[in-house]
């Protein structure tokens, strides 16, 4: 448990465990003055009660107490609430729409987090010495194509590099917020909600302004469910608690005990913070702790991506796992490489943390928003919760959201842009592969002839049978499969048994043992297959089909020859769908896809693939 604990400080907690850099900085100067003390009272009070609202109350208690067999994250949720939900298709429709938008605003959040924590810290030499600010962006661009290059080592060598940093990291922003907090301890009464309130009151527009600030004090709850599947439940809600709280507050207390003494100091109150002889050292430190700090919602971004994989959202990539004792940590060498990509446009095209903080918040927020609609399904239909205690904790959680939301919006123009125009083509790209695979399966479905009475034929009429088993991979098990039509037509023979297998993925993460294998024997030495494996498993199909021994099967894997018809997509927009620019994307994407005997790790040297050609 403490070494899990200690991993996930290091790379759950960075994202939010950085915050303290940009967030009062960024909050305070949306009026462009001085602020004053009512003003700083009311937004240390709203920063407060937002981590122990959002982040303690909803994600650390409620919202991971949707794991789904030990997995975290919105496709993980989706696919949870889901199940609740079986027979209203139109509900199912809805639900999944709304869970992969979501998923897309997810890589948002993993594209602009790295980008504004690192620029962040190096923004500390401009404290330092002013004259080296034109060197911050191309540090910053250096420091960030390391880290992502650092990616394929995995999250448990990387937590265990990271951790005792960001227990260093945590240890010297309490103590610095703790030393200012002694020097002027009036700063605790904004521990009362009262002061966040008052804001309010007196502030009005502009205290709603300011929420689109308070917001990044938050941003990294997200990626404590996304990591849940790295390090469990219980370790991240232990470091949470007994430490990165307390430091975090400890911090953003002391920078407004500094602000209250020298309003000046607004320009970067977490630097000027610092005692000056320690302020280098702590630049190091808060690179050092920045670069850390994008490994959250970089994970978050890996496991996302494996479950949208297998839930049919995303194309086949390469997943490489990093550990031998966690199967959720893995690297995702294509994921990786946009996301390197899109942070590098950022800090290019945005140039400072200021101007990516107006970018900030709305994927943020949107993702915070959908997490919770789908929670609440999830504690309806799983928990059986009753209708009004989900109305009630709904209402609660989704004013706070929406406000944060409807705050972030008017930053569109600023640069909110960005993570929108980001997502929306994420979420295009998930779409049009989702309906582009129906759309091939019904295309197969309808050329293909009944199994049945090809059987009876079969029977009646037998060809030359050679000893062995084939193996044809199919989607419909009532259809003769196209690798089985061609086998016959073109070699002239039937192998002695002859196995339909159709490969299904659950909403749940692992397949129980039960309903892993489900066994139709025909005539004829026909079979029937059905192999069943979870979203967050890897589909070893011969590791699978050792296993049908004890269902009557027996298989001699060097005696088993698979066939596999591979679909060759051609866009025709004569066929209803999708429109044609979709099915040309879709045919791209099928194209440079991993290919499924990779996905489903059958050998080479076993596998006959046959080509098809399929118009959608």
């Amino acid at each position: 448990m403490a070494a899990l604990a200690l991993g996930a400080i290091g790379v759950v907690y960075g994202d939010i465990g950085t915050s303290p850099l940009y967030t009062l900085q960024t909050t305070l100067n949306y009026e462009g003055r001085m602020p004053q003390a009512d003003t700083i009272y009311g937004v240390l009070s709203l920063i407060f009660w937002a981590q122990i609202i959002v982040v303690s109350l909803k994600y650390v208690v409620f919202i991971m107490r949707a794991d789904n067999k030990g997995e975290g994250g919105i496709m993980a949720l989706m696919a949870l609430a889901l199940r609740g939900v079986r027979g209203s298709a139109r509900l199912r429709w809805l639900l999944a729409i709304v869970g992969i938008f979501g998923a897309a605003l997810f890589y948002g959040d993993g594209v602009i987090t790295p980008a504004i924590s690192v620029l962040s810290a190096v923004e500390g030499v401009k404290v330092a010495a002013p004259g080296l600010g034109h060197w911050v962006m191309p540090i910053s661009a250096v420091i960030l194509f390391f880290l992502f290059k650092l990616q394929r080592h995995g999250t448990d060598r990387v937590g265990k590099l990271f951790g005792p940093v960001m227990v260093l990291w945590f240890i010297v922003i309490a103590l610095i917020g703790l030393v200012n907090i002694v020097q002027n301890p009036h700063v605790l009464r904004a521990l009362s909600p009262h002061y966040g309130w008052e804001f309010f009151v007196h502030h009005g527009w502009s205290a709603f302004m300011a929420l689109g600030g308070v917001v990044l004090a938050l941003t990294g709850a997200e990626a404590l469910y996304a990591d849940m599947g790295h390090f469990g439940k219980r370790p991240i809600q232990l470091a949470w608690f007994s430490f990165i709280l307390p430091a975090l507050v400890l911090n953003y207390f002391g920078q407004g005990a500094l602000l209250l003494r020298d309003p000046s100091a607004i320009d970067n109150p977490f630097f000027k913070s610092v005692p000056s002889q320690f302020l280098y050292p702590m630049i190091g430190l808060a690179t050092l702790a920045t670069v850390i700090a994008s490994q959250a919602v970089i994970s978050g971004a890996f496991s996302m991506t494996r479950e949208a994989m297998s839930l049919g959202y995303s194309l086949r990539m390469p997943v490489v796992h990093t550990s031998r004792e966690m199967s959720g940590q893995i690297f995702v060498p294509w994921v990786n490489t946009f996301l390197l990509v899109m942070v590098l446009v950022a800090v290019v095209g945005f140039g400072s943390s200021d101007a990516l903080s107006a970018a900030y918040g709305i994927a943020v927020t949107g993702t915070m928003s959908i997490t919770t609609i789908l929670a609440l399904f999830v504690a309806r239909n799983q928990w059986g919760w009753r209708l009004p205690l989900v109305i009630v904790v709904g209402a609660c959680l989704l004013i706070i959201d929406v406000s944060f939301f409807s705050a972030n919006l008017l930053k569109i123009e600023a640069g909110g842009w960005f993570p929108l125009v980001l997502g929306l083509g994420v979420f295009i790209v998930m779409t049009t592969w989702r309906r582009g695979r129906e759309l091939v399966v019904r295309e197969i479905k309808q050329g293909g002839l009944a199994l049945l009475p090809f059987i009876e034929n079969i029977t009646e009429h037998p060809p030359l049978r050679v000893p062995g088993t084939a193996v044809f991979l199919t989607a419909n098990q009532n259809s003769v499969p196209h690798a089985l039509l061609h086998n016959l037509k073109h070699n002239k023979v039937l192998h002695e048994r002859n196995v339909m297998l159709t490969v299904e993925i659950l909403e749940t993460p692992v397949a129980d043992a039960e309903e892993r294998i489900h066994l139709l024997p025909m005539d004829g030495d026909f079979y029937g297959l059905e192999l069943r494996f979870g979203f967050a498993e890897d589909p070893n199909i011969p590791l699978a089909l050792s296993k049908c021994a004890k269902s009557g099967l027996p298989f001699d894997l060097m005696d088993t020859t698979f066939f596999l018809s591979r679909e060759n997509v051609v866009a025709d927009e004569r066929r209803p769908g999708m429109a044609l620019w979709r099915d040309r994307l879709f045919a791209f994407m099928s194209r440079n896809a991993l290919p499924a005997t990779a996905f489903f790790q059958i050998p080479g040297n076993r596998l006959i693939e046959l080509g098809t050609q399929v118009e959608i």
